[in-house]
């Protein structure tokens, strides 16, 4: 995947068009604008440089996105739109504001002028054509690139801006020059007709609003990167290393990966790194949205822009520069932005045709007005004010600003979408698949219950508990280990240590066998009370591990020690379940075990003793039931959260689950699962709104430019008006896409089930297909196969070579094996 920035794009239309330029390209599988962002990400094999001829080609400009500079680092948010911008409107307005005292304040109300001008109907003329001459000068930007695109024969906005301002001023001119001819044969009647002609503030305030409304957009697109430029402004200017052991203070991106860094109480950590000395609280809001302090001693990991709260530490850096943490979040936030959803292919769609189509419209309204009897000049404003008011440019921001806020509040709350389509796909999800261990639970075992029997006390049977799993490396082992040392208990000697595997521990303490292990290792050893079965039973019941231990053939007691489950995590499956997904829980424990975390957690379905790859195949399950999601942490989730619909990893997982994942969740906390699918769903419906309003505008503003409703109520609209209408539409979309920022995705007042659509009659095709080899190519299969008209659901499988087509409607199968083919697989039956 490649990325490129675009100039030259003003609408949709010329989105559009550069994608359609691009894709055209020998090479390239896929191409995605985005105009906000001014970027587009090409898929392929084609080089840049065919890539970038091709852009140049359509009319606009391109260059490849590379790594900057070493000490040069570009701000890719950085407002450069704003401040050109407001110069152009500066200057045009000094102009206007002259144009408009001549032709309306003089003409209209009598203004003075000069005496020179008395009566000299020429030189007022010759006067405002000038100072609207000097404001299209000015905006000459419009000129330029809506002639370009017209001679590229793929007109875009500033087309319809350029079209409507030069025909108001050629018009205008014409009408001078007439007015000119009639003075010089005496006909003063024709002069002040002529004079009522002239649209030449009409030429100059279209193009004057519609430099306000572009400014009006840049400032409120500089407002939807807001979060991403904060988390950038975290990052330290300057860091403090050790250099030949002395403290040096150099700029940040100096920092090498092995150098010893300080952070002092109320520093920034300038890079990513281990601590070597010293311990301290660190507060990770800036990546987890968490505000809590961490407290992190020696052998611990720290992240670039965290702050150091209290202690003094020094770090070895182990990520610097573009590797760290920090400059990940940025770049996959950037990247999702930078995707197209697939909800803005319905805009694109209508973008591709939408100027010629006013265009067209405006020259027949033209053409009609004529007919029916009116004056030129009349026909020519109505035809002007299609033009001017139509606006493409709506349309194209309604998605990507959505797209671009959201994922600014996902980073604000640690919630990473990798791409616009997860984004939009996750409010979608009706069932989450939930792994057990480290998602539901902390993933870490500790000592629950501490039951001693006869006369032993607490302390005497951890001790010797301690003694006995202190050389095991069990993980249940370490939980007592932890739970002895918290408690301070001193170390007793063994000898003879012997680990039976699967079933328990033997050693000697001062000349006495102790033994430790579950109820049927200690059963062939010693008579086991039916006190203590009694217990091991309940605890057992509780989702807890009993382990037994005796000294000689007495029975000391029982420890019970269980993978405790996350505080949050009964809120957050309750607020699942109150949004109307389905919770499933997987995992490879026993079925006593797992519907003691059911009963614990409220899920509504547990699946037990299930293996890494059978959560794959449960998953492709309940896929024919709805969209689903997987949420885990660990390796052993990757083939699952690949072939979910939806993949989350929890925790910042591990690096492997990450990759596999489409949502990545900074914070270890459940609650951030149905936070996700709350602003998916949240900007699903900004995204809604701001496409509905997109069309409305244009479906009401260009029958009322044209003079439809003259006739009926006498509605008119001046080009000017059109004009300030055209400016306003772009920026209420952008600023509705700024209410984003006011969710609060961990508020659940507002949360609604999702709408179970009526059961449609639904038929089932299987294709056998040879050559699908890992989860990527069963991922491309299901792409490619639910991007056809009437193909509601895929779950293909590299396993059994074959790809379950749900329909809506017949498929041609001639069509979906193409399809496949097309990728580079053989449909084989």
């Amino acid at each position: 995947m490649e990325q490129y920035t675009v100039t030259g794009m003003s609408c949709a239309a010329c989105s559009a068009r550069v994608e359609k330029a691009v894709g055209s390209v020998s090479g390239v599988t896929s191409c995605s604008v985005n105009l906000l962002t001014h970027s587009m990400v090409v898929e392929g094999t084609a080089s840049p440089s065919s890539i970038i001829q091709a852009v140049e080609a359509a009319g606009y400009g391109a260059a490849q996105k590379g790594a900057p500079k070493e000490g040069a680092k570009e701000d890719p948010f950085a407002d450069r739109e704003t401040p050109r911008l407001r110069k152009r409107l500066i200057a045009s307005l000094v102009f206007l504001i002259l144009l408009m005292y001549v032709s309306m304040g003089h003409s209209m109300w009598g203004w003075p002028l000069p005496s020179f001008f008395d009566g000299n109907f020429i030189a007022i003329g010759l006067l405002q054509l000038l100072l609207s001459a000097i404001v299209m000068v000015i905006n000459k930007d419009f000129f330029i690139s809506g002639t370009k695109a017209l001679i590229s024969r793929a007109p875009n906005m500033d087309t319809l801006v350029s079209l409507g301002s030069g025909a108001s001023f050629i018009y205008s001119t014409v009408c001078l020059f007439l007015m000119t001819d009639a003075q010089l044969h005496g006909d003063t009647h024709a002069v002040h007709a002529y004079m009522h002609e002239f649209y030449f503030e009409s030429a100059a305030m279209i193009l004057a609003l519609i430099t306000v409304g572009k400014m009006l957009e840049a400032l409120s697109k500089g407002k939807t990167t807001n979060a991403l430029k904060s988390l950038m402004d975290l990052a330290p200017k300057t860091a403090i290393v050790l250099r030949d052991g002395v403290e040096t203070e150099i700029p940040a991106d100096q920092v090498k990966k092995g150098d010893i860094f300080i952070v002092k109480p109320g520093g920034a950590v300038p890079a990513d790194g281990e601590i070597v000395e010293g311990f301290c609280a660190i507060n990770e809001s800036a990546l987890t949205g968490e505000s809590i302090p961490v407290d992190k001693t020696v052998g611990d990991n720290i992240s670039a822009a965290t702050v150091n709260q209290s202690g003094y530490i020094r770090c070895r850096a182990t990520n610097v520069g573009e590797d760290t943490a920090l400059s990940r979040i940025i770049q996959m936030v950037s990247d999702s932005a930078a995707s197209k959803a697939p909800i803005a292919k319905v805009a694109d769609t209508v973008s591709g045709v939408f100027v010629p189509a006013v265009i067209s419209i405006a020259v027949l309204t033209i053409i009609i007005w004529l007919l029916c009897g009116s004056a030129f000049g009349f026909a020519l404003a109505r035809g002007i004010s299609v033009l001017v008011i139509s606006c493409p440019c709506a349309l194209g921001l309604a998605t990507p600003v959505a797209i671009m806020v959201g994922n600014g509040v996902g980073a604000k709350n640690g919630i990473l979408f990798k791409n616009s389509v997860a984004l939009e796909e996750a409010g979608r999800i009706r069932i989450v698949a939930l792994d057990k261990t480290g998602t539901i639970t902390e993933g870490k075992p500790v000592v629950t219950d501490i039951i001693p029997l006869g006369e032993t006390d607490e302390t005497t049977l951890l001790s010797l508990a301690y003694a006995l799993e202190s050389k095991s490396e069990h993980p249940l082992a370490k939980a007592i280990v932890a739970k002895a040392e918290e408690l301070s208990l001193s170390l007793t000697d063994t000898e003879n240590f012997t680990a039976v595997p699967g079933n328990g521990l033997t050693a000697e303490i001062s000349g006495e066998t102790v033994s430790g292990g579950n109820l049927a290792f200690l059963s062939r050893k010693l008579t086991v009370p039916q006190e203590a079965e009694n217990a091991a039973k309940a605890l057992a019941k509780q989702g807890k591990t009993p382990l037994y231990f005796a000294k000689g053939e007495c029975l000391l007691g029982v420890i019970a020690v269980a993978d405790r489950i996350k505080e949050d995590s009964p809120e957050a499956i309750r607020e699942l379940k109150q949004m109307g997904i389905r919770v499933i829980m997987l995992t490879g424990d026993n079925k006593q075990t797992a519907n003691a975390v059911k009963e614990q957690t409220g899920v509504d379905e547990v699946i037990a003793g299930v293996l890494p790859d059978g959560k794959e195949e449960i998953i492709r399950k309940y896929q024919k039931e709805g969209k689903v999601a997987m949420v885990g942490d660990g390796i052993n989730d990757a083939p699952a959260l690949t072939s979910a619909d939806i993949g989350i990893a929890i925790g910042a997982g591990t690096d492997v689950a990450v990759e596999s994942s489409d949502i990545v969740l900074m914070k270890n906390s459940l609650r951030d699962v149905p936070a996700a699918l709350r602003l998916s769903r949240g900007t699903l419906h900004n995204i809604h709104e701001n496409l509905f309003w997109a069309f409305i505008y244009n479906v009401i503003g260009i029958p009322l430019a044209a003079g439809v409703w003259i006739p009926l109520f006498g509605l008119t609209l001046n080009p000017m008006f059109g004009a300030a209408a055209m400016s306003l539409s772009s920026f209420c979309v952008v600023t509705n896409a700024l209410r984003l920022n006011l969710l609060n995705v961990y508020s659940n007042k507002k949360d609604k089930p999702i709408r179970q659509k009526k059961e449609a009659k639904s038929m089932e095709k299987t294709l056998k297909i040879e050559g699908m080899m890992c989860p990527h190519c069963e991922a491309r299969v299901k792409k490619v196969l639910e991007e056809l008209d009437g193909v509601e659901n895929v779950v293909p499988s590299h396993e059994s070579g074959t790809a379950v087509i749900t329909l809506s409607k017949d498929v041609d199968d001639a069509l979906l094996t193409k399809t496949v083919e097309d990728q580079g697989y053989k449909v084989i039956g």
